[in-house]
């Protein structure tokens, strides 16, 4: 009886206080703004030290359930911010807190210790988020300033990068945005709608039908937006006029309603821009110029008239629509000089250097669409047709000379003009269904293509050999192209479970590649004044067809841990080709082939993992390559085709490694690629000791060079590359250290003797981004590149060269709405060739005011390379020469420019919004059982 009555005293007093413990609850905002602070650290103290410990939602709110009455110490902490300690005294009911305020760090303090600060991010699977409020942008800041803030996130080649991978697709609230244009999707955003940032490695679109992983990802990222920022206007309009006529007037506007995201996009200047963006700085400077070139600045003068239209919605509950549309109406102007000194000369001390400059004037249209149809649960649809319309007219003038130590062998003068019309089309259909039994999966994949290019080409041409003026060549020449090519491959592939583990795929696949290459080239006769007389070296009737037929049987283990992956692959192919001009050739070929590749993906942890990879492919030439007949762009460096030319076979090995502590927010990332081929398509040049009679109107002279295309064994490419990526507590920024070494080795003939151009590369990189404050922003970086080059013929003909680049943007709003912005190149090289310009500052700046009560304007007097050195200076490697190429580039100007910033939110989210709805499509985390 007193076991009992003590058992009900207990469980009297338990259940007692239990009914007195209550909820504490409340939210966390900056105080400056007072932004909301998702991801922060509440931590619920009891007298005797015990802590409870949350983080704050999305929106910035926090909760504990069931405390004890009592008296407590409630700590916040958050990045950037000042830690909040206030003391609670909770007496058996919930308490709301209401909001807690916490206030910026102040940036001159000198020496700050951090106690208990909330990371930068957190890992959720294979997913890395980062809380965005935690790094401080400029107001007008795109996506783009504000993820290469985030730990591993950078920018290398003009191509945002996370973990030292390219990022392919930006998705916003889980539906894709700007398709496959990744950077103009981050520069389209403003940084102020982001909540947080997703990075996570996508599977591809076949891995997701097929239900059978193949190992290929995408680097992804997800921007989650802040609710009362999902439906509403903004964007950017800006126009600016400057000296020399220098123009500029552009627009990018969103619309954004849920699910539904409209985004237009116009622009109009002839100051190198190529597209215009939420991000751009006043008069364009140096972030305009990225699209396109790959993060180089662009040679030439460029003038772009441009309209775009992004399109994504949901049509229904099942369909997910997006896509684009753009035209654009381009002019190039272009001078080049380029040097070339070969490896292997037929005469002592052989150079060639040409003057080319050239306008080209075009207008493409562009437009893709992708439909994701989910039929229903086992059922899905997905379609992916592109289609581009271009229209070219080119005018290009041509000098060049080939010296030796004795003096002038050969020159050479052209000028052409030319009109061409090209359309592409390309559509995928993608179809899978999933049995009741989980993982036992059935997909097909149809792929289909056409090409079409018709132009007419004129041309005048005078070579001069001066060994022997009696074989000068004069041409004047009118060609007719007419080429057509269609493509398609059918794909089907069965997977089946076979343990809880374990699953096994079988996979066909047939495809064909058809193409059909007519160029017919007439000769200007004197007697009637007009291009009637056939030219039949440079004539050309050719038809070639790729069919490929592939089996394939693969085996996948798969657990929380480990992925491995094997498979083997026959290829039966068959190369048919069929000329007319300038001789009938005909012949087939067969290959046969056995194509193995493996996979191995090791997590240590939820945030360490290994990835290695091993595939074989093969390759067929492509018609250009294929086609005997002579190109008559240049006189005096003449190429021919090859038919019988063999597809090539690559082996590849890759190798990634990745790890990210969510505590400290240290990323590192190790890169290695290498590939092997044999039958490389690899250059065959013989410089003309005699002359070579071709026809009676045209012959090669002494010094001439003649490429033709050969296949050849021994080709090597390596590189690796690694990042490493910290927050930096006492300067409030992150920095990234990154490098790299790769080697190539390319196999060519030269005058029938075999070399090999063996170039070195290393490199490294040391970058500093800003995490300051709202009014100050800066990214300074370095990167260095020391190159050898080998051959191994004539090895008096090796060299080295250095370059080291280095960038600086620097925003700072200092006082009463003037805005002062700067951006630093700075480029130097040595080891070029002589004349080369090697070192050069590019200075672009800008001092702007704010104007209008809420600041949404901007006037501002902008210089763009204010100390007038801008040039562009280019080394390439080939197997038989070392080229240095130097083109005109955009130089001084200013601009004054007016820009208004457009900001209108409902400042509600629509329902069912909650920025993760197309999480298990996005492929990212693997589901024990499938």
């Amino acid at each position: 009886m007193k076991k009992l009555l003590l058992t009900l005293a207990i469980l009297f007093s338990i259940l007692n206080a239990y009914a007195q413990s209550a909820a504490v609850f409340g939210t966390v905002k900056g105080g400056s703004d007072a932004t909301v602070l998702p991801g922060a650290t509440v931590i619920l103290e009891n007298s005797a030290g015990n802590p409870n410990a949350t983080a704050t939602d999305s929106e910035g709110k926090f909760r504990f359930e069931r405390v004890a009455p009592g008296q407590y110490t409630l700590r916040v902490n958050y990045l950037g911010f000042q830690s909040l300690a206030r003391p609670v005294q909770l007496q058996g009911t919930s308490l709301d807190l209401g909001t807690l305020t916490l206030q910026e760090e102040a940036t001159a303090i000198k020496e700050v210790q951090v106690i208990g600060r909330v990371p930068l991010g957190t890992q959720k699977g294979d997913t890395t988020q980062y809380n965005a409020g935690a790094f401080k942008t400029t107001p007008d800041a795109s996506a783009e300033d504000l993820v290469t803030k985030m730990p591993g996130v950078t920018i290398q080649d003009g191509k945002v990068q996370a973990q030292g991978e390219d990022v392919k697709q930006v998705f916003v609230d889980g539906k894709r945005f700007f398709g496959q244009d990744a950077d103009a999707a981050l520069r389209n955003l403003p940084a102020e709608v982001i909540e947080s940032v997703q990075i996570f490695d996508r599977r591809s679109d076949q891995s997701q039908m097929s239900g059978f992983d193949d190992g290929n990802r995408e680097k992804t990222m997800n921007i989650v937006t802040k609710k009362d920022k999902r439906s509403g206007q903004f964007g950017k309009i800006s126009a600016g006029y400057g000296t020399d006529d220098r123009y500029m007037v552009g627009a990018a506007v969103n619309f954004f309603n849920g699910d539904r995201r409209l985004t237009v996009t116009a622009l109009s200047n002839n100051i190198n821009m190529l597209d215009f963006s939420v991000g751009e700085t006043p008069g364009g400077g140096m972030r305009g110029r990225r699209g396109g070139w790959g993060g180089r600045t662009p040679t030439g003068i460029i003038s772009t008239n441009m309209i775009g239209v992004n399109y994504s919605d949901m049509w229904g509950e099942k369909m997910e629509v997006s896509g684009n549309y753009s035209f654009m109406n381009r002019e190039y102007d272009e001078r080049r000089y380029s040097f070339q000194e070969f490896t292997q000369p037929t005469f002592p001390g052989q150079t060639y250097n040409e003057n080319r400059s050239s306008i080209n004037v075009e207008n493409v249209h562009r437009f893709n669409m992708r439909l994701d149809y989910k039929i229903n649960e086992k059922n899905r649809l997905l379609i992916t047709p592109n289609i581009s319309v271009q229209q070219n007219e080119a005018n290009a003038n041509l000098f060049g000379q080939t010296r030796w130590n004795e003096g002038l062998l050969n020159e050479t003068s052209d000028v052409s003009n030319s009109e061409n019309a090209s359309i592409n089309f390309d559509n995928s259909i993608f179809y899978s269904h999933s049995f009741t039994k989980p993982g036992r999966v059935f997909s097909t994949r149809l792929n289909t293509g056409y090409n079409s290019n018709n132009g007419d080409y004129y041309r005048v041409s005078n070579t001069i050999y001066f060994n022997d003026e009696s074989r000068n060549v004069d041409l004047r020449q009118y060609s007719d192209t007419d080429r057509t090519g269609y493509s398609w491959e059918g794909n089907v592939s069965y997977t089946e479970p076979i343990s809880e583990h374990g699953r096994v795929q079988l996979e066909y696949e047939i495809g064909n590649r058809d193409n059909d290459s007519d160029r017919r080239t007439y000769s200007y006769a004197e007697q009637t004044g007009r291009y009637s007389e056939l030219d039949t070296i440079f004539t050309s009737t050719f038809r070639s067809q790729y069919l490929t037929q592939e089996a394939e049987i693969g085996y996948q283990y798969d657990t929380e841990k480990i992925r491995l992956q094997a498979e083997v692959e026959y290829q039966h192919a068959q190369l048919q080709n069929d000329q007319q001009f300038p001789r009938l050739l005909n012949f087939d070929r067969t290959f046969h082939s056995i194509l193995p590749s493996a996979q191995l993906e090791y997590k240590f942890s939820k945030t360490r993992t290994l990835f290695l990879d091993y595939r074989a492919d093969t390759d067929a030439p492509s018609v250009e390559q294929l086609q005997d007949v002579y190109d008559p762009s240049n006189s005096v460096n003449a190429r021919i085709g090859n038919p019988n030319l063999d597809q090539s076979s690559e082996n590849r090995f890759m190798m990634r490694y990745r790890n990210f502590d969510p505590e400290t927010n240290k990323v590192f990332f190790v890169f290695l690629m290498s590939s092997m081929t044999q039958n490389y398509i690899a250059n065959s040049t013989f410089t003309l000791q005699e002359e070579i009679r071709l026809s009676d109107d045209f012959a090669l002279g002494q010094g001439a060079r003649l490429t033709r295309p050969v296949n050849l064994n021994g080709y090597w490419n390596i590189r690796s590359f690694f990042n490493y990526g910290q927050p930096v507590s006492f300067i409030n920024a992150n920095v990234n250290v990154n490098g790299g070494v790769g080697y190539a080795r390319i196999p060519g003939l030269n005058n029938d003797r075999l070399n090999y151009a063996n170039s070195t590369n290393m490199r490294l990189g040391l970058g500093f981004s800003s995490n300051i404050s709202e009014k100050l922003d800066f990214n300074l970086s370095t990167t260095s590149s020391y190159n050898l080059i080998e051959n191994t013929q004539l090895t008096n003909q090796n060299s080295n060269y250095f370059n080291q680049s280095t960038q600086l943007r620097y925003n700072w709003i200092f006082w009463k709405g003037l805005v002062y912005r700067t951006e630093l190149n700075h480029q130097y090289n040595s080891g070029l060739s002589a004349g080369l310009d090697a070192n050069y500052l590019l200075w672009n700046m800008s001092i702007s005011k704010k104007v209008f009560k809420n600041q949404k304007g901007e006037v501002s007097l902008s210089v763009n390379d204010l100390l007038n050195q801008n040039v562009s200076v280019q080394r390439n490697v080939r197997s038989d020469y070392i080229e240095d190429v130097q083109t005109n580039v955009l130089q001084r100007y200013f601009m004054l420019t007016f820009t208004y910033n457009i900001r209108s939110f409902t400042g509600k989210a629509p329902e069912g919004t909650d920025g993760n709805e197309q999480r298990r499509e996005w492929g990212g985390d693997r589901r024990r059982g499938w």
